[in-house]
C-alpha cells in the first residue's frame, strides 16, 4: 500500500450522510443501509491507494457503494436458491416453552466463567472439535476439554439433573 493520501479519509467522512441516504434509497432499510455504508467505508480505506487525486470522491466512494450493494444481493440469491433445494423434512413449531428454555440456557451460561462459555459454544453450539475449539481459544486440548467438562457439569447442575458422563471427543 502505498503513503496515506492527504485529505482523503476527512473527505470521505464529509461524504457520510450522502453515503447513507443513497443506501437507504437502494436497500430500504436503515440498518442493511448502515451495514451497507460501513462496507463501503472498509473497502474504500482498503484501496485508498487506487483512488486518483483530482478525481471525485464522491463518485469513486459511491461506485464502491453501489458495487457492494449489488454484490450482496447477488450473494443473498445465490444463499436463497441454495436454501430452497434443501428440503426440510420435520417442522418442530416453536412454543413458548422452547423459547424459555433458550431464555433459561442463555442466563445459565452467562453466569459461567468466560473461558466456560467460550469452550461450550465452539464445541456445543458451533461443533468444533476439541482439536479447532483449542486452537480458536489458543489453548492446549486437555485445557479445552477440561473447561467444557466444567461448564457441563455447572449447567446440568442449574437445570437441576445429574451431569451425564462426557462422551469421547470425535474430533
Amino acid at each position: 500500500m502505498t503513503a496515506e493520501i492527504p485529505d482523503f479519509r476527512p473527505a470521505l467522512t464529509r461524504l457520510l450522510p450522502d453515503l447513507r441516504a443513497f443506501a437507504r434509497f437502494l436497500t430500504r432499510d436503515l440498518t442493511a443501509a448502515d451495514d451497507l455504508v460501513q462496507d463501503t467505508l472498509l473497502r474504500a480505506l482498503r484501496a485508498e491507494s487506487q483512488w486518483q487525486p483530482g478525481t471525485s470522491l464522491k463518485a469513486w466512494a459511491f461506485s464502491i457503494l453501489r458495487n457492494a450493494h449489488y454484490e450482496n444481493r447477488r450473494r443473498a440469491g445465490a444463499e436463497r436458491r441454495a436454501l430452497d433445494k434443501v428440503h426440510v423434512t420435520e417442522e418442530v413449531e416453536a412454543g413458548q416453552e422452547h423459547r424459555m428454555e433458550v431464555a433459561g440456557l442463555a442466563r445459565a451460561l452467562s453466569t459461567l466463567p468466560r473461558e466456560q462459555q467460550e469452550a461450550i459454544v465452539l464445541v456445543g453450539a458451533l461443533g468444533f472439535s476439541s482439536e479447532d475449539a483449542a486452537r480458536v481459544a489458543g489453548v492446549a486440548v486437555g485445557t479445552l476439554k477440561a473447561r467444557v467438562s466444567r461448564g457441563r457439569r455447572a449447567l446440568a447442575t442449574r437445570f437441576g439433573e445429574r451431569p451425564a458422563e462426557d462422551p469421547p471427543d470425535e474430533g
